[in-house]
Parts: structure tokens; C-alpha cells; sequence
């Protein structure tokens, strides 16, 4: 199929139906962005490919950090009706509710400047990180993950991870309700015994920023962000039991193909039917490994609070550690859409993106509804990240839905060749940037030649009206696996 691209605005392109095609594909890029995304990779192949779920509704869309991935690109949204439409594990991901989480302290650049090396050291000393890393919780019995699985970042508040008003700023209250741990297998729960308050490795990091540019000051004090102001972020997901749930999923639905006889252009975008009970199965335990991923980054920010309270010999008054909020950017959700004039039920998929709730909407946090929801775009670990604010746009044309960070521009094989013969610790110390990591092959992937520029990407969000910038944060240290 020849690829055909229409220019809708400075900031969409589309591809028209056709084949198979149910309903067009749609890529949020500027001009210059646009050659690197078609000659690259085949995500706009998969777009396209996307674009045949039965029940898909409007668009397949790829955000401007999009980039290739398991039957969905990295990057990509999909909305399917719950009635006549699909869940599938590709639209999701391995690293089932992979997100973010920031959360602001008190102190300033001059307050943590000298004492900078031994934050990040305490830091990556506290929090498990790499390949296979064990918790810093006791491995869990069976039941106890159990109930994790069901509970969520409530499991880890419980406790004494964290406060309850952690959970009024994560999104879905940090539990998902259609959570089912009685269909996950046997190896899911093992491999997620040891794994509760881990990093993992790869592109998961802890990170220490500061504020360098406020765009929009009202915004930012709403948030409670200021200039110099030092913060936390915070990137992992559901570690094995996530990448487990995925990998059952999708042998059990490859298997039961012909059951459901749907004709799709690569069989990676293997599905079911939402309302059948393989699409229930898989719902449920998604679910619980989002749940998972909660409890998670709930206890990795605890220990990190920990860690500065260690390193400063300061109160918890004087630090005011406060979660700003906690976004998913590799999950299904049920949710109410405008579709032709109607309100529709849909299956959300975001694989590599997040929602962008507007002003007024009941599923943020209530201090946050006259500004929207904070999206929170991370960047490469020696440039820039932002925060961001969801738009009414952003419901009108892309389900509420925008980018997730920067995207990949060179593959870990490539950028580890590139980074061949040199010292990549010492090039990031010059930018600015304290590096700890479990492996020299992790930073060689994660370094900012590997990634598109961040500011790219969310200067395309921008202008299409989708998610406003609102703060740039600049990275001071970082903890990979």
C-alpha cells in the first residue's frame, strides 16, 4: 500500500482510508518532524494497520514522539466502541501503566547544590534498580500481591507508603476497579513477588530537576511550582508481572483467532471482542497489573522522600514533599466520548500516550479543575522535560490524549554503538547531569542522541491546542537501572 499523506494543519497530517482501513490514520508532527517519522521505522505503517479494528471510532492517531512498537506504535491511540468494538494487549503494551510521577519539595537549586552527589547516591543506595532487581519490600507472600493486585498504590498508603492525599492526585485514585488477579498466571504472580518498589531498568529512572522556565505563572502557582523550585520524577511501570500479563495475553488470543474470525493486516494486533470473555480476561488483568504499577511508584516515592529527609537532616515540614500527580501512559480505559454528536462509551487505548483532561472534568483532582489536568512529559536525561495542561481541544480531537515524552530517535542497538569508546558519564557531568546506573549499556541507550528533542514534541501538542506548556524543568541527577 503506497503511503498517502494529506496535510490537514501545520500540525496533522492524514492518511484517507483505505484497504481494510475502518477509519483514517491521523499523525500530530510539524513538517520538519515528518521525514524522520516516515523513513525511520514503520510506525506509520502501523497506524494505518490500527486503522482496521473493527469498532475503531474517528481515528487512528500517532502523537508527534511516535515511533515503532508491538502492533500499536509507541505513540499511538485508539478508541473502539465497548459495544461492537476490540480490546487489544498491542494497544497497551508489555509494561502495562509504564507512567510518570512528579512531586515538588521546598528547596531550591542553592539549597541542594552541594550536596547534589549525595542525594542521587542515597537515592540509587534505597531504590532497587536494573535487570531482575528485588524490592526493598520483603518478598510478598502469594495472597498479600493478591491484594495488592486489587488495591493498587491504596495497598501501599495502607502501609505507610505515602499519605491518602497521594491518592486524590493519581490518576483513577491510583485503583482500578475492574481489577482481576484470579485471571493472572501462576508465572505473573511470581515474577511480581520481589518486585513491589523497584525501578527496573532501560528508559525507567528517577531523576532530580529544577525549574528553569515558567511559560504560563498562574498555572504554576496553581500547581505550586516556582522558578528554581527542585522536584522528583519518577518513570516505571508493572515490571515483570506486567510484561507477563501481556505475554500470556497475547499467545492466548493469537491461539483464539479464528474464534473471533477478524481479518487484521499483522497478527501483533491480536484481539477479542471487548464484551467477550477473552476481552474481559485480558481487561481484568490489565487492570491488576495497573494496579501494580500504582503500588509501585507510590513506594519508589516514598523511599525517595526518605532519602531527602537523609541527605538535608531536614523535617518533613521544612521539605513539604507533595505529589503533584501520577499519569499512565500504557493503558485501556473505559471512557465517555463525544463521537458524531453522541456520547459514546469507548476503550481508550494510549500506548506511549497520556490523557489531557480540560478545566471542569470530575476525573482530575478538584484543585486542579480550573487549569486542566497536568500531563507531564519527560524528556532525554541531559536536556529538558515539561509540565503540560490538558485542553478542551484535546477532547474534541484526540480523546483526550497527547504525548508521553520525547520518543526514540535512534534504536538501544544503534545508540549503543554510538556511544562505542566513550566516557558517557563524564559527557552528561558536562552538561550539568549526575549519572548513578546499575549498567554502562543503559546509559549507552538513554543517552540524548537516542531521543528526539523533546521540546519538538511538545511544542507540535502546543500549537494543536492539545496540551499547553505550562513549566520547563531541567535535570540536575539521575538513578537508571
Amino acid at each position: 500500500m503506497e503511503l498517502q499523506l494529506e496535510k490537514i494543519s501545520d500540525t496533522i497530517w492524514e492518511v484517507p482510508i483505505q484497504g481494510g482501513m475502518q477509519v483514517p490514520g491521523r499523525i500530530y508532527a510539524s513538517e520538519a518532524m515528518l521525514p524522520s517519522i516516515i523513513n525511520e521505522d514503520e510506525s506509520i505503517k502501523q497506524v494505518i494497520n490500527v486503522a482496521h479494528l473493527p469498532g475503531i471510532q474517528k481515528y487512528s492517531l500517532g502523537m508527534p514522539d511516535i515511533h515503532w512498537g508491538y502492533g500499536f506504535p509507541i505513540g499511538g491511540v485508539a478508541a473502539t466502541s465497548v459495544e461492537d468494538g476490540v480490546i487489544s494487549p498491542g494497544g497497551v503494551g508489555y509494561d502495562i501503566n509504564c507512567g510518570v510521577r512528579l512531586a515538588s519539595t521546598n528547596l531550591t537549586l542553592k539549597d541542594v547544590r552541594l550536596r547534589l552527589n549525595k542525594l542521587i547516591e542515597n537515592l540509587f543506595h534505597h531504590i532497587p534498580s536494573g535487570v531482575g532487581s528485588e524490592g526493598a519490600i520483603k518478598r510478598l507472600h502469594e495472597n498479600e500481591l493478591r491484594h495488592v493486585l486489587r488495591n493498587g498504590a491504596h495497598w501501599a498508603v495502607e502501609h505507610g507508603y505515602g499519605s491518602a492525599a497521594d491518592l486524590e492526585y493519581t490518576e483513577e485514585n491510583g485503583k482500578m476497579a475492574a481489577a482481576g488477579p484470579e485471571v493472572i498466571s501462576p508465572r505473573a504472580i511470581e515474577r511480581g513477588r520481589n518486585q513491589l518498589g523497584t525501578l527496573g531498568s532501560g528508559n525507567h529512572f528517577v531523576e532530580i530537576d529544577m525549574i528553569e522556565e515558567i511559560y504560563l505563572p498562574h498555572e504554576a502557582e496553581v500547581l505550586g511550582l516556582f522558578k528554581n523550585q527542585i522536584l522528583l520524577f519518577i518513570h516505571t511501570g508493572s515490571r515483570g508481572l506486567g510484561y507477563q500479563v501481556c505475554d500470556d495475553f497475547l499467545k492466548i488470543l493469537q491461539k483464539t483467532a479464528s474464534k473471533y474470525r477478524i481479518p487484521l493486516p499483522d497478527r501483533q494486533l491480536a484481539c477479542a471482542p471487548f464484551r467477550s470473555q477473552d476481552g474481559q480476561d485480558y481487561f481484568s488483568a490489565m487492570a491488576a497489573a495497573a494496579n501494580f504499577a500504582w503500588a509501585n511508584r507510590q513506594v519508589i516515592m516514598s523511599l525517595a522522600k526518605n532519602a531527602f529527609n537523609r541527605t538535608f537532616s531536614i523535617s518533613d515540614e521544612e521539605l513539604r514533599f507533595r505529589l503533584i500527580y501520577d499519569v499512565s501512559h500504557n493503558m485501556a480505559k473505559i471512557e465517555s466520548h463525544i463521537v458524531d454528536g453522541k456520547e459514546k462509551k469507548l476503550c481508550l487505548h494510549r500506548k506511549g500516550a497520556t490523557r489531557a483532561f480540560p478545566p471542569g472534568s470530575p476525573l482530575i483532582p478538584a484543585g486542579y479543575r480550573t487549569i486542566g489536568q497536568p500531563v507531564l512529559v519527560p524528556g532525554d536525561m541531559g536536556r529538558y522535560s515539561y509540565i503540560c495542561l490538558g485542553t478542551a481541544d484535546a477532547m474534541e480531537q484526540t480523546f483526550g490524549s497527547t504525548c508521553h515524552g520525547a520518543g526514540r530517535a535512534k534504536s538501544r542497538k544503534k545508540a549503543k554503538t554510538m556511544g562505542s569508546g566513550r566516557n558517557l558519564i563524564k559527557e552528561l557531568s558536562q552538561m550539568g547531569v549526575i549519572v548513578q546506573a546499575k549498567g554502562y549499556n543503559t546509559v549507552a541507550e538513554e543517552m540524548p542522541y537516542a531521543y528526539k528533542d523533546v521540546a519538538d514534541v511538545v511544542k507540535v501538542m502546543d500549537m494543536a491546542g492539545i496540551s499547553r506548556k505550562v513549566a520547563k524543568l531541567k535535570p540536575l541527577g539521575v538513578v537508571k537501572g
